[in-house]
């Protein structure tokens, strides 16, 4: 029993000193938005799948959506493993989001030639505010900003200035006056530096950072097309389209092109404009496909509804599946897209084959016998009536023609029980 303990103990030991840890490695680039915080909160999920110890942001970008900031500053205070920020590579920059992204981070850096800064919030528009407006605005990013530099004990001055006189630095001056960590010349001199460091870790918590082999995570195509939205005026004027579309549709029904590019476009631009989550958004974008693929059954819509479903199905499959949460697996869009054209495919086959029949002509009774060729079995003195026999069966006719007895006639019509026939040339 005693040497299966001591096995036991060395077997564990010996795990935890063979046992690598990782670092998740993503980069921020462009301009800041919905993709950016998808990215940050898909990254922190494959983190803690991997069991992770830090992660390590690579920023490079102009700034962007003050809302999207926000919720990456918040994702970054409450991560429960240290977040590395470094502005790389070399010519790269933070400029105003970038700037307050770098001051959340547990540890931050710069490369020698970048420059951090110029964070005075705008319009949307890229205009300036008006005076009132502006005031209000300065001042809250001002105050949340001192929030930060205080909580990482780093130069409030520097994190005011960028704010109130859109000040900007080089990485050097920024090391010089405490607004970063780190000056290096790499990304691995900046991991040296970062581990072993102490960092404030929730309220009162301070744990030593550990940096382990780096696992990166890839910018897919769902980072790619939302990033296509981080522009706020895009998004707004993608919003007011799809309900000016939708509205068009509501009051000329039939169009349906306006209803089904409507109908996307409202979903697409409630996520870029954070009002609903990626993966939700996903959701009703594959249900609204499978919505629209039904519809095509009944609706003649010249294949609008079923073109409309497929789209809203393929964008869904897109945003709906996060390799962070399945092991890292990937599904191709070769897959998506083939699997979307052959459901969407099913459906149009399905509907064309159920409108055929729709427009079927039901026949019962008499007329069955339309079009159907019948005998004389009998006829009167004005030779244009009589009876005749049609499918075994026998029935009073009327007749332009002079018929005689076997002659064949075409049934054209009826009155009632009174076949309307025509002598068969």
């Amino acid at each position: 029993m005693k040497k299966f303990f001591l096995l036991l103990v060395g077997g564990l030991l010996a795990f935890s000193v063979y046992a690598k840890d990782c670092t998740v490695e993503v980069s921020i680039e462009g301009p800041i938005g919905p993709g950016s915080v998808d990215v940050l909160v898909r990254s922190q999920a494959l983190a803690s799948q991997e069991k992770c110890s830090s992660l390590l942001l690579l920023i490079n970008t102009p700034g962007g959506s003050l809302e999207s900031t926000r919720l990456m500053v918040s994702e970054i205070l409450s991560s429960p493993r240290p977040v590395l920020c470094l502005v790389y590579p070399d010519g790269g920059h933070a400029g105003s989001a970038g700037a307050v992204l770098l001051q959340a981070c547990h540890v931050n850096g710069a490369m020698e030639g970048t420059n951090i800064g110029a964070a005075t919030p705008i319009l949307g528009t890229g205009e300036s505010a008006q005076d009132d407006l502006r005031k209000k605005m300065i001042n809250d990013l001002t105050s949340w900003m001192d929030s930060l530099t205080g909580l990482r004990e780093r130069n409030p001055q520097f994190g005011r200035e960028i704010v109130t006189e859109a000040k900007a630095v080089a990485a050097k001056k920024a090391q010089e006056i405490g607004a970063i960590d780190f000056l290096v010349h790499s990304k691995k001199e900046f991991l040296e530096k970062a581990a072993g460091k102490e960092v404030k870790m929730g309220e009162k918590e301070m744990r030593t950072v550990q940096v382990g082999d780096l696992l990166p995570f890839e910018l897919d195509l769902r980072f790619k097309f939302l990033s296509l939205l981080s522009d706020p005026q895009l998004a707004y004027l993608l919003f007011l389209g799809s309900l000016a579309l939708l509205y068009f549709e509501f009051t000329h029904p039939g169009t349906l092109i306006a209803g089904v590019t409507g109908g996307l476009g409202l979903i697409l631009s409630l996520v870029a404009l954070h009002k609903l989550n990626v993966e939700w958004g996903g959701l009703m974008l594959i249900l609204l496909g499978v919505g629209m693929l039904i519809a095509e059954m009944f609706v003649p819509s010249f294949g609008a509804l079923g073109l409309g479903g497929m789209a809203a199905f393929i964008f869904g499959s897109v945003f709906l599946f996060d390799p962070a949460k399945t092991g890292g697996y990937t599904l191709p869009l070769s897959t998506i897209i083939l699997t979307s054209l052959l459901f969407g495919s099913l459906f149009l086959g399905i509907g064309y084959l159920v409108l055929n029949t729709l427009r079927l002509k039901r026949r019962q009774g008499v007329d069955e016998l339309l079009d159907l060729e019948g005998e004389v079995r009998r006829v009167d003195a004005d030779g244009k009536s009589g009876a005749l026999e049609a499918q075994g069966e026998i029935w009073n006719f009327e007749s332009e023609d002079v018929l005689s007895m076997g002659d064949r006639v075409i049934i054209q019509s009826h009155e009632k029980l009174k076949l309307k026939v025509q002598k068969k040339n």
